[in-house]
Order: C-alpha cells, then structure tokens, then sequence
C-alpha cells in the first residue's frame, strides 16, 4: 500500500469519527454515535468491507488522539495482499447494464457480463463492483430515485462556520489573454456560510483543483476554519489530495447526493444574484471597453461583495450577512498562515536513481546521497516547483536541488500574460462606483489604525 492509499483510507476514518472528536460530547452520546456509525454501510477505500464496528471506530478515535492525522493511516505491512481490480472498461460496462434496466441488482449485472464473455467467471465480487458504482453515481438506488419528486426539508446551521457551501459557476467571458480576437471562460469558485451567508469567491480561468484549494486557502485566512465543508462531487472536489486537506485541519468533508442538489441551495441562490445584480454591470464595463482583464474582474467582485451583498439584508435572516457573521458569539478557529501553506503542499512520491536525482514534471533535481534508490515523498506548492520538500519514513530531508528547471508552476496553475488595460471611457456603472467606495473606506480604515498607533501612549491605554 503506497502512501497514497494511506492518506486516502486515514481521510476516510477521519470523516466517520469527526462527529466525536470535532465535539465536546458526553460519554453516553459518544456510545450513541458511535453505533449509529457502526450499523451504516459505508464505502470503505481500498477494502471489500461495508461496515465498521465500535470496536474499531474507539481505536481510530484513539490513535487520532495521540498522534494526530497520521495515526489514522494503517501501518505499512511487507505482506500485503494485492487487491482486486476493476478496470475502466469493465466498469463502463457494469454502468451501461445499469443504465439499460435500472433494476438490475449488481449480481446480475455480474452474471450478464459473464455470460457475455466481458470478464471471466469469477473475477468479479458483487460488494467491490458495488462500491465502484456507488462511487461513479450509478447506484440502483440513486438511478431509481430520479424517477421519483423527493421533498426537502430546510436546514440552517446553528453557527458561523459550521458548514460552509462551495461550488463553482460559469460566470462570463473575457477577451482571450493571448489572443485579442477570442473570448476565454471564467470561472467563479465560491464558499458560502451557511449560518450568516457571508461569502468569498474569486473568479480563474480553469475550473481545476489548484484553483479551488487557492479558494479555500483564502477563505479560511480571511473567516477562520469551518467546521464542516459541503460540496458536490464534482472531480475537482473528489480529489485524494483535497480529502487529506480537511482530514489534517480537522474539517469534515462531504459531498450532496448524486442528481440531489437541492442542499446546496444557498450556493445556488448567491450565484443567481451574481448573475441578477453583478453580471449585467460587468458586461456593460466588457462592451465598454473598461474590463479587460481576470485582475480588473476579481478587484471589481470583492468591491461588488463588500458594498453590496455583505451590507445588503438577507430576506430569511433579516440581518445582513456581515452582522450576522460579527454577532455570533462562536469562536473562531484561527491557524497561521505558514501552516496553513504546509497543509496545502501537494503530494508525489518517486524513487531516487542511483546517482541521487529524480524527475518531476520534467524538471530534474538532485537530493542527499544518502536517498539513492529509495522512494522518498515529495511535498511541493503547485504554483513554484523550484522549492521541492524531500520526505523519508516521516523524516525531513535538506530540500532537493533545481538541476533543469523547464517550468516553474505546475502545468494546471500556468499562469496566462495579461493585456494591457484598455483606455477608460466615460459612462456611470455600479460597480466602478462600489469599487471607488471600497477603496475610500479600506483607506478610512487604514489612516484610523495608524492615527490610532500614532496617539496611544507608550506602554498601552490607562
């Protein structure tokens, strides 16, 4: 089982036992929840098995306890047993069968391609051909409900940053970075509060797993760490690296039932006001020729959520979303920023040839001799590949050495070059207004801070 595989299944156990060690609860409450877990079936990674026992979840909540998230990896054995595999091409189809008669039972869908010459008889266990459809959506349960009208009821978390809601919106189109003559796509990726519905959100080119982790990034600087993230399942949301994320800042990750988006309306509902309230204005600045660039965009929207969405009274809460946020009484759950970009470091292992260097993305590096024909971990920020962490055993080594370097930033991060800012012309528009008044008042509150330093007297206040 490679590093991986461990990281996977300790995110994994993270999220069945978050509700214990995430909260202050009493030892008959924790038995309660514990075997409520334990009487679920669950899509255990890597493994055959649908349920944990109490048994086990105590001694997950036990090596959490004493060493963190790495004490939720299973150890690494010499002998272990090579697992079954389904293929791509089996899989698509085992979901075809499933998409021609709904109501097929997986051991049948098993029995057709066997009788069908697709796989040989026996290759196939129902519970791991089960697990894989789950996975891709294809559950007979998920393909029955869509025949069905499910009714919802409405939920609201009790605090700030009990549950944040992200998702992603195709928002407009600028003039092409490289090519004048074409548009590009934008992509707006944000998080929403559930309880106080104040929101982040930043606008990228791609709609990728970097960009949504730099999303998340800021988020957390700017509101603290949330207790919970609520998400779709999407690729860039299903990704390994992104479960091992939240695992490691104690944030519960979980995604919305397939074809069932109906729980992440307050997402759903703040991008139709995007397109209602910020998107007309930015379309006449485009038509105008004052927006031109991702910069201008996102400088533009944080001045649009600030004046007018964070200040603007919310029809259900009747408060607006920065009173709301300011008058929880909840603590916020702060972390540094040097440890927060030690979370995000992105993860690939490799083995060290015998003159000591490695290759990754092309570029090659030289590390300590001592690693020659070993496998090390490598943990690296995606946007500057010229810094490359280099991990043995869960022992630090001296950074690996730049020998060629073809590109510096990963290629989904590659930044694109910026046109020139085309010249300004005359005309009224809400969001140069909001932006001007943005501006005027982060300077306001800059000059009272340093008004503040200026006059206070040494050694503090009386």
């Amino acid at each position: 089982m490679d590093e991986q595989q461990r990281d996977e299944i300790a995110a994994f156990r993270w999220q069945l036992i978050v509700p214990v060690v995430a909260e202050d609860v009493t030892r008959l409450e924790r038995r309660r929840i514990l075997q409520q877990i334990a009487r679920q079936h669950h899509q255990i990674p890597h493994s055959d098995k649908t349920r944990v026992s109490v048994r086990t979840l105590e001694r997950w909540i036990a090596a959490y306890r004493q060493a963190g998230f790495d004490g939720l990896k299973p150890k690494v054995r010499d002998d272990a047993r090579k697992g079954r595999v389904i293929t791509p091409e089996i899989l698509e189809h085992a979901i075809a069968a499933r998409r021609e008669v709904p109501e097929r039972s997986v051991q049948q869908i098993i029995d057709t391609l066997e009788k069908a010459g697709v796989v040989p008889p026996g290759l196939l266990r129902r519970s791991t051909l089960s697990q894989h459809l789950v996975r891709a959506g294809y559950s007979r349960k998920a393909m029955l409900s869509r025949k069905r009208r499910a009714t919802f009821r409405r939920f609201e978390a009790a605090h700030r940053n009990d549950c944040w809601q992200g998702d992603v919106c195709h928002l407009l189109n600028l003039p092409h970075p490289d090519r004048p003559d074409k548009t590009r796509k934008v992509y707006l990726i944000a998080f929403i509060d559930d309880y106080s519905r104040i929101v982040y959100g930043q606008m990228y080119w791609e709609e990728k797993l970097p960009r949504l982790e730099d999303c998340l990034k800021r988020t957390i600087l700017r509101y603290g760490l949330p207790r919970r993230i609520y998400v779709d399942n999407g690729a860039i949301y299903s990704a390994r690296h992104l479960a091992r994320i939240c695992g490691r800042l104690g944030i519960r990750l979980t995604h919305s039932r397939p074809y069932r988006p109906q729980g992440r309306g307050k997402i759903e509902r703040f991008f139709l006001t995007v397109q209602k309230s910020f998107l007309p204005e930015a379309q006449q600045l485009i038509a105008a020729g004052q927006l031109a660039t991702l910069e201008q965009l996102n400088e533009l929207f944080w001045a649009w959520l600030e004046v007018a969405y964070h200040n603007r009274v919310h029809g259900v809460t009747k408060q607006t979303p920065r009173q709301r946020f300011e008058g929880d009484t909840e603590p916020l759950r702060r972390i540094d920023p040097s440890a927060l970009r030690e979370v995000f470091l992105w993860e690939e292992e490799r083995v060290v040839d015998q003159t000591g260097c490695f290759s990754l993305y092309r570029n090659q590096y030289e590390v300590d001799s001592a690693l020659a024909r070993r496998k090390v971990t490598l943990r690296y920020d995606p946007y500057d590949l010229s810094q490359i962490q280099v991990w043995h055993e869960g022992k630090r080594f001296a950074d690996a050495v730049p020998l060629k370097l073809h590109r510096t930033r990963h290629r989904s991060v590659s930044p694109a070059p910026e046109p020139a800012a085309a010249a300004p012309k005359t005309g009224l528009n809400f969001l140069t207004l909001a932006k001007k008044q943005h501006d005027t008042e982060r300077r306001r509150r800059l000059g009272e801070t340093a008004y503040t330093r200026l006059t206070q007297p040494k050694g503090g206040q009386n």
